[in-house]
């Protein structure tokens, strides 16, 4: 039996993504589930998935500037917090969608509403 570590992990479906071996230390891997863009981010060995869109005016986010735990939109300079998808700066003001991320048998997961 898999063990759940919070609430959001346990009311989602895992989708498999990719092998762990796709995604080094500080890249990005970008994936499409249906019409949903969404980039895996390897931050110092952490794993971290969010939309691939920028609430503020419908641009990418994925290809931003990672500054601490914030990827800066390339566009217009809107921060979100890639843990939990908050917009934390202007001009967005609209959170992203942030997705639980497991490691199984070396594979990447992640984690979508069922």
């Amino acid at each position: 039996m898999f063990n759940y570590t919070t609430l959001e992990e346990a009311q989602a479906e895992f989708i498999e993504i990719a092998p762990l071996t796709e995604l080094p230390n500080g890249e990005r891997l970008f994936v499409d589930l249906g019409d949903t863009p969404i980039v895996i981010l390897n931050i110092a060995g952490k794993l971290f998935a969010i939309g691939d869109v920028c609430t503020h005016d419908g641009g990418p986010l994925g290809e931003g500037k990672v500054e601490g735990e914030n990827i800066i939109c390339p566009r217009h300079g809107a921060e979100f917090d890639i843990r939990t998808g908050k917009a934390v700066q202007l001009p967005a003001v609209e959170d992203i969608p942030a997705y639980p991320v497991q490691i199984r048998d070396g594979n990447i997961f992640i984690g979508v509403p069922k």
